[in-house]
């Protein structure tokens, strides 16, 4: 079938106009891939189909009083295979390199999903530690075929195996994890690091699946994400989506923050590259001051730690409900949650990259006040 007549097509015509909904870029940088890969077609109507009721059912619990995210985060691991400097889950403990810790199983992990998918979520976050360090990881992209999962990887150890359920699972993509060049990644993340990820990005890209990047912007590497020669080698190899986080410190580690300034020049970058390159960038703290703040503690997104604690996001590592004792919907309309939400200035920066590092004693006193327990 010619591109023309695709593009007549009312199922086709019906994917473009969704993603349109959501963001105008995302249907110009990927309807050309999905055209190309066709077998992606009907999945992608199948998620564009699902976005829409999840979206209606989501209004429909806002009237009821409950804040539902579209995306949940899930650290689905506490095991790692690297020791990157600065590691945000092994600062706030999410991360547990022995047989005695206690995460969830695939089953406990499934029935979260479940029970999020029927509330209204769309997108699932899978983090880690190391995901693919969870045995039978893929099942559960294969079991909900109508959500969206984005599994964050260090991209060392996917083997022939996950390639090839990837081939097939259309609602599957893998975000890789990387600094820059050779030498950036190699020195926050082990030697020979960058070589493995080349690979999985090369051969993500000859087997059809969507595949990203996510970077640690910090004063080493952000000025090599201001060269665009970096960003266009990224994308000739395929990658179509960017997470440009911005560093928060870990254990009063400030150097590698950047500065008030070099976060203005660098946000005027990212924006100039929205403009001009074919890829969607995600730019933390930058987007968030289009949406009123952060979007932690269900405003875009709730985290759940490896052992079940519903937390307000990644960073944080506080908790008044656990998924295995207790449901989300019970965890989402927790005072920690609502009081987080309704108080804006908590939503604020100040100049960090994250909104509640950055107010440290008043989310003390709310742990305090809600009765809320230290995850780690």
């Amino acid at each position: 079938m010619k591109f023309d007549e695709i593009m007549k097509n009312n199922d086709t015509k019906f994917l473009n106009r969704t993603l349109k909904r959501v963001d105008s870029k995302l249907a110009r940088i990927f309807m050309p891939w999905i055209l190309k890969h066709p077998k992606s077609m009907y999945a992608m109507i199948r998620l564009a189909r699902t976005y829409k009721k999840s979206r209606r059912i989501r209004a429909e619990e806002f009237l009821k009083g409950r804040k539902v995210p579209p995306f949940l985060i899930l650290s689905i691991t506490s095991n790692c295979n690297l020791k990157c400097t600065g590691c945000y889950a092994t600062a706030t403990r999410t991360l547990c390199n022995n047989k005695s810790n206690n995460s969830l199983n695939l089953e406990q992990w499934i029935e979260i999903i479940r029970e999020a998918s029927e509330l209204g979520v769309f997108g699932f976050i899978i983090a880690g530690g190391e995901p693919f360090l969870m045995p039978n990881l893929l099942k559960i992209s294969k079991e909900f075929k109508d959500r969206l999962f984005l599994i964050f990887t260090n991209g060392t150890i996917l083997d022939e195996e996950d390639y090839q359920k990837l081939k097939r699972q259309r609602n599957t993509t893998i975000i890789v994890s990387i600094e820059g060049d050779q030498q950036l990644t190699d020195l926050r993340r082990g030697d020979g690091v960058y070589e493995k990820v080349l690979n999985t990005i090369d051969t993500l890209d000859e087997i059809g699946v969507i595949s990203g990047i996510s970077v640690t912007i910090n004063r080493n590497n952000f000025k090599f994400w201001m060269d665009s020669e970096h960003i266009d080698e990224l994308i000739s190899k395929g990658i179509r989506l960017a997470f440009l986080l911005e560093y928060i410190p870990v254990d009063n580690e400030n150097e590698l923050m950047l500065t008030q300034e070099e976060s203005i020049e660098f946000r005027e970058k990212v924006l100039n590259y929205r403009e001009t390159k074919q890829i969607f960038l995600i730019h933390s703290p930058g987007d968030e001051e289009y949406m009123g703040g952060c979007v932690s503690a269900g405003r875009g997104f709730a985290h759940v730690t490896p052992s079940g604690d519903l937390t307000p996001c990644p960073v944080s590592n506080i908790a008044t409900h656990n998924l295995t004792k207790s449901s989300l919907k019970d965890g989402l309309d927790s005072e920690l949650f609502k009081v987080i939400r309704e108080n804006e200035h908590l939503l604020e920066t100040n100049g960090s990259p994250c909104a509640l590092f950055s107010h440290p004693e008043e989310l003390n006193l709310l742990a305090e006040k809600v009765k809320a327990y230290k995850t780690s």
